[in-house]
């Protein structure tokens, strides 16, 4: 599903970090970095037919790498 955030991010929430990260292995071979942290949030996403909608997204992010990995978990409207 292709979406595109809108806007902040807001209710930032770390679920897990380092080890605690499921797919951490592949996370670490295929862009680097060391501390990976699975976080979630609340965002306004546009969706690929231009409608705009309230969602809980949830990303991995490690310093120096960014965030990757977005995915839209339910909507909340």
């Amino acid at each position: 599903m292709y979406f595109e955030i809108v806007g902040e991010i807001s209710e930032i929430e770390v679920i897990a970090a380092g080890r605690g990260v499921r797919r951490f292995r592949f996370l670490r071979r295929r862009y680097g970095g060391s501390h990976w942290r699975k976080a979630k949030g609340i965002a306004t996403v546009r969706l690929a037919n231009g409608s705009l909608r309230q969602a809980e997204v949830h990303w991995y992010e490690a310093h120096g790498v960014g965030r990757k990995g977005w995915k839209i978990k339910r909507f909340l409207d």
